[in-house]
């Protein structure tokens, strides 16, 4: 599917539900405690993201979608902390102010890109009466500004209430808004007449009651039977590494399967999947294509460590590689700049050492063979920084490259030491390195220290340059003199 970044512009959003803040604290683990058998953390950074229906507006967000959230929060330091990301994130802020509820808040503790606990803060009774009218008179305001709205149940007091589930479903068919939810708990009753809802496999069969030995069959009776029952066009199960599972209108369901990645951390994929849907069908795509793109984001986001959202740049960069892999066998793992600095992080958070080298790579040989699997030796990932058709033309002259940079990069890709390739269009790698801050930079010995390109860069961060041995006797250009010579005499004989 060919994919526009600026589809999502014009979409206006609304979403609903338990807003929560996500704080991080970051740390290394190096003794045990002596008062008990507990790792003593040393904590290095901390981080506060939105969580819940906040993270839900945060992917809507990214995805350049002009968004809105509804729910409860308290004047608290939480709650002012939520109110500045929100308005750092260019998310509208109607959130209703009470006092008799502390603003949720979920603290992780993180250590060697791992969670070691995770600390709530939250009251999960039904809201007063009260305060359910002062939530849906908010919505009900400005219904009419909407192209879609999100219902983001966690569970947390909000949906509990009586009556405020189906008065918002209520209001949104009347004014012919697609309604979506991610749903919580076995009472899906109050989800009754939405057009979607995405729960995963567990709330499925949970709510179902299912135990089928056949998972995909029992998913798709069970889907079917809700959605009559309850009146819901469309039944979206999230799968986890066995991607999606679509069931609408059709008698037969859509089975998407997932890309495959790395997976860190599976926080707020759902989050993701449900924004994503939404922005591509209030942008006017089926919810066929819409679930295709919600599977492609949340497969970027479960690489990543915490809860971190989608963003446009991130979704258009997976997509092209999707396409790249299906027109260019062996192109798997060719990235964009901003994909590349994703991957990297996120990589980096699971405790993984980068290394770095850099190249035109045009007719691989031996030699390039060997600096490879040395330069991997390094560290846990190898990046290659690839040059572009035009940057080795002003490098080598007109006569080159021999092979162009796509099959160039696929053939290194298909090297089993080769974690990524970047292709870059300057003359000199320096640019691309600042960007990624590899541990460390590879090069070959008939450099000198101070000949390699980025050494201050990479030295500046505490980062190692690191010089192989080269093998002797290849290089491209004698192999291109050596077969256009052979030509030659071919031609003669």
């Amino acid at each position: 599917m060919k994919f526009d970044p600026d589809i999502f512009s014009r979409t206006r959003i609304l979403v609903v539900g338990d807003i929560m803040l996500d704080q991080y604290h970051w740390g290394e683990v190096n003794r045990i405690s002596p008062e008990g058998p507990v790792p003593i953390v040393h904590v290095r950074e901390k981080s506060f993201v939105l969580g819940g229906a906040g993270n839900v507006a945060a992917n809507l967000s990214g995805l350049g979608c002009q968004t809105t959230i509804t729910g409860i929060y308290r004047d608290d330091p939480a709650g002012n902390r939520i109110r500045t990301i929100l308005e750092e994130k260019n998310i509208t802020n109607r959130l209703i102010e009470n006092d008799s509820r502390s603003t949720i808040t979920k603290t992780r503790i993180m250590a060697q890109g791992q969670q070691l606990i995770r600390l709530d803060e939250e009251n999960t009774d039904p809201i007063s009466p009260a305060l359910s009218e002062k939530l849906f008179h908010a919505v009900e305001k400005n219904i009419e500004e909407y192209h879609a709205v999100i219902l983001s149940d966690y569970g947390k007091g909000i949906f509990q209430a009586p009556g405020l589930c189906k008065k918002i479903i209520e209001l949104c068919r009347e004014k012919n808004l697609p309604v979506l939810v991610d749903p919580k708990g076995t009472d899906w009753e109050r989800y009754r007449d939405a057009t979607a809802i995405t729960p995963n496999t567990s709330e499925l069969k949970l709510v179902a009651g299912t135990d089928a030995h056949n998972e995909e069959t029992a998913l798709v009776e069970a889907g079917r039977s809700i959605r009559e029952r309850l009146n819901i066009n469309w039944l979206i199960v999230t799968r986890g590494p066995k991607g999606m599972l679509l069931a609408g209108p059709d008698e037969q369901a859509i089975a998407i399967p997932s890309v495959a990645r790395e997976v860190y951390d599976v926080s707020g994929a759902g989050d993701t999947v449900i924004s994503t849907i939404t922005a591509a069908v209030a942008a006017g795509l089926s919810f066929p294509e819409a679930a295709s793109l919600a599977n492609t984001a949340a497969g970027i986001v479960v690489g990543k460590i915490g809860t971190q959202p989608i963003t446009i740049s991130e979704l258009d960069s997976a997509l092209q590689l999707e396409n790249s892999k299906q027109q260019t066998p062996g192109a798997i793992n060719t990235h964009t700049l901003e994909g590349a600095k994703i991957l990297i992080k996120a990589w980096r958070n699971s405790g993984k050492k980068i290394v770095f080298t850099n190249g035109c790579f045009d007719l691989l040989h031996p030699g390039h063979i060997n600096l490879l699997h040395q330069a991997r030796s390094f560290g846990d990932r190898l990046i290659i920084g690839l040059n572009t058709d035009a940057s080795v033309k002003r490098l080598k002259g007109d006569a080159r490259p021999i092979l162009s940079e796509q099959d160039r990069a696929a053939i290194l890709n298909a090297l089993d030491c080769v974690d990524l390739v970047v292709l870059f269009d300057e003359d000199t790698p320096l640019s691309l390195i600042s960007s990624l801050r590899p541990d460390i930079l590879v090069k070959g010995a008939d450099y000198k220290p101070d000949q390699v390109v980025g050494r201050d860069v990479v030295e500046s961060y505490g980062g190692q340059v690191r010089l192989v041995q080269l093998l002797e006797g290849y290089s491209t250009t004698k192999i291109a003199n050596k077969v256009l010579s052979a030509g030659k005499n071919i031609k003669k004989q």
